[in-house]
């Protein structure tokens, strides 16, 4: 008997474990159900306080506590007279304004513009007409609509009449360029890759695989273009010659941008779907000087207050618990199965 007790309160413990078990359990699978992408913050921080703080390390590093002492009393000497100055100056001279600077490294789905379209939301809401935005972009290009939509928060800017420029140290190419033709200035590295002023899409076919495997494959459509191109079924002639022909509107769609926004460009030299690096590039007129973002903003901050503005997603519950690559690759394939994407590159 009492080993009957045992064994029963035994039972009874292991089920009040499980049952506890699968009701935690099922509380996260309810709030991960639940759970949307994550709140987004916005980040502004002090670049000229950071570059100051670096200088400041390098000085007490490499100079003598003799020769710190007499840079200080210089550095007093240039501030009260920079105060002096100011008093005496005329009331009417222009601002020297504030640098805000974006950074967008693009993606070829270009989701990152969802961030960037806060990020200059928030510069618009605070900045006046002495002041500057720098974007330092990356990008190799992407789908249309995603790199289309990039271009326009870009153009957001320039509408508000305040000055842009774009800055590529290391590639900038069919979208990516799409979006640096925007700026009022853009700056290129030497070696970036710059251009790529084409479209192209591409996608498998399995028709014949299928075939041989004795698979039979049915797509139904209402309208004569609905789908000319497809990864199962059996392409035609026609279907090919309208595929194209809607990569050629594109086309040019793309050089009626780029000229529009850059008139001095010989678009039919430029828009080969060719790429030329950064010191070319500027022979050609696809970018106005060859400098780095780096020795930009160190210029600039010399007269110029410089903030770095950026807008960050919270990692959601099915992140933080590591669901989210299955999530993005059941994304994927729904992607490839539905339809091929038409590309910038």
């Amino acid at each position: 008997m009492e080993f009957l007790y045992e064994y029963g309160l035994f039972i009874a413990k292991a089920i009040t474990i499980v049952v506890a078990i699968l009701l935690v359990l099922g509380g996260i699978i309810a709030l991960v159900s639940k759970q949307k992408q994550g709140k987004g913050h916005l980040e502004i921080s002090s670049l000229s306080d950071k570059l100051e703080s670096i200088t400041d390390f390098a000085r007490g590093e490499l100079l003598s506590k003799d020769e710190l002492k007499q840079l200080h009393k210089e550095q007093k000497k240039i501030l009260k007279a920079k105060k002096k100055e100011q008093k005496n100056k005329d009331t009417d001279e222009p601002k020297k304004g504030q640098l805000f600077v974006i950074d967008f490294s693009g993606s070829m789905d270009a989701h990152e513009v969802d961030y960037l379209r806060e990020e200059v939301t928030a510069i618009l809401c605070v900045a006046k007409s002495e002041d500057e935005v720098l974007v330092r972009l990356e990008s190799g290009g992407g789908v249309v609509h995603g790199y289309g939509l990039a271009a326009s928060q870009l153009q957001r800017i320039k509408d508000k009449k305040i000055k842009l420029t774009i800055s590529v140290d290391k590639v900038a190419a069919s979208g990516g360029y799409m979006m640096a033709c925007v700026a009022d200035h853009i700056l290129a590295a030497k070696f970036a890759i710059i251009g790529s002023i084409g479209v192209i899409a591409q996608l498998p076919n399995f028709n014949k695989l299928l075939k041989k495997s004795n698979i039979e494959f049915e797509q139904h459509t209402a309208g004569e273009f609905k789908r000319t191109l497809t990864m199962f079924g059996e392409n035609n002639d026609q279907g090919r010659e309208k595929f194209k022909a809607e990569l050629e509107d594109v086309h040019h769609m793309f050089k009626d941008f780029v000229q529009s926004q850059r008139p001095e460009l010989d678009i039919a030299q430029v828009a080969t779907g060719e790429y030329w690096y950064g010191i070319k590039a500027k022979d050609l007129g696809l970018v106005d000087d060859i400098q780095t973002s780096d020795d930009y903003i160190l210029t600039a901050n010399e007269n110029k207050k410089i903030f770095t503005v950026k807008y960050s997603m919270k990692k959601s519950l099915p992140e933080r618990l590591g669901l989210a690559a299955s999530l993005s690759v059941e994304s994927l394939l729904m992607k490839l199965w539905s339809k091929s994407e038409t590309n910038f590159r």
